[in-house]
């Protein structure tokens, strides 16, 4: 009878450790920095995570989301409170992100390659301002931690301000169409 009870133990260990486990990602060790260039400098600051879920198979990536809620956009490199506050402003009026209309931006995972040397390759689906776009990139995952740099080409979601893709006479006003996400995601 002992037998029959551990050949079922193992046989169920095996069978639940064959399904998806879905892992939260946890709020207060992940973070979301930003950095977007312009003719002669650049800005840089912090957008916080809402929510998000990996599910994971076998140590694999199968499928997740991530929300980032954009009203937490902030600027780290402007020390002058008033310009600060104008930059950040900004940033979540219509010119750029339209947070009242649109508060979240989002990132679903549709699919992701097999992890080699730790690296892997995911695509899925970015939302921002209420258009979505597909993204691939290489995710590094270190135990627990998984990172990655995206690069948003932010013409392609309606962010038109100071972008070349929709007005030729900026001159030295223009805004680069790509802004930088460093993401690093930690699973509870």
């Amino acid at each position: 009878m002992k037998r029959v009870n551990l050949l079922v133990i193992i046989l169920l260990a095996g069978i639940l450790s064959a399904w998806a486990q879905k892992s939260e990602i946890d709020l207060s060790k992940s973070q979301v920095l930003w950095t977007g260039k312009k003719i002669g400098g650049s800005h840089n600051g912090k957008i916080q995570i809402q929510s998000g879920t990996f599910e994971l198979k076998n140590g694999e990536i199968v499928s997740g989301n991530v929300v980032i809620d954009m009203n937490s956009i902030t600027n780290d490199d402007l020390k002058d409170a008033g310009y600060n506050k104008q930059l950040v402003d900004h940033l979540k009026s219509d010119d750029f992100f339209g947070v009242n209309n649109y508060p979240t931006a989002t990132f679903k995972i549709n699919s992701a390659g097999k992890f080699n040397s730790d690296k892997a390759v995911v695509t899925g689906l970015l939302t921002i301002k209420g258009k979505t776009e597909k993204a691939s990139f290489v995710v590094t995952r270190k135990e627990r931690v998984y990172t990655t740099q995206l690069k948003v080409d932010r013409s392609k979601f309606g962010v038109r301000y100071g972008s070349k893709s929709f007005f030729n006479d900026l001159g030295d006003k223009v805004i680069d169409d790509i802004f930088t996400l460093d993401i690093k995601l930690v699973l509870k």
